[in-house]
């Protein structure tokens, strides 16, 4: 049995700063309708993901979700969203966090687009407002294909300045 590594102080600070900014973006800087969301709150839950590891970009991503939602709510909770944003977060941390290529990113962002946002939030938010699927998955399909753009490319970017913030933070 393998004793789990003790988590840092400077590593929680940096989590929480995530979670904040996560919040930030998700909440106030993203283009929100009931049914689709465009925004830049995955920059957080990457940045977890490529500097802490798989399970701390879960949770960026969870309580990110979950404060946001509590404090600053766009329209009704549902646990079902949190549940998409941890393995969002897992899967970013599975697929980048020891070896970042194109296809992974590509990958990885293909994945969470399809099965969280598209298939997973879409059956969410069919059975909160009481909408057929369809009518839900086909704009979702749309923001799918335009966030897989400007993910693979914010991914890719970011991968080039993880390094020097992990050598600065350490």
């Amino acid at each position: 049995m393998t004793i789990p590594k003790k988590i840092k102080t400077n590593e929680l600070v940096f989590m929480a700063a995530l979670i904040a900014i996560n919040v930030i973006l998700s909440r106030f800087l993203s283009i929100s309708a009931w049914n689709f969301k465009i925004g830049f709150a995955f920059v957080p839950v990457v940045i977890a993901a490529l500097y802490l590891g798989t399970w701390q970009a879960g949770v960026v991503g969870g309580l990110g979700d979950l404060i946001g939602a509590v404090f600053f709510p766009i329209g009704r909770y549902f646990p079902g969203f949190t549940f998409v944003a941890i393995l969002t977060g897992i899967a970013y941390g599975l697929f980048l966090h020891k070896k970042q290529t194109f296809a992974r990113i590509f990958c990885v962002v293909f994945l969470t687009e399809l099965i969280g946002s598209v298939i997973m939030n879409s059956f969410w938010i069919s059975l909160l407002y009481g909408s057929p699927y369809i009518a839900v998955v086909l704009p979702r399909l749309i923001q799918a294909g335009v966030m897989l753009v400007v993910e693979c490319v914010v991914i890719r970017l970011l991968i080039n300045y993880v390094p020097a913030l992990q050598q600065k933070t350490s």
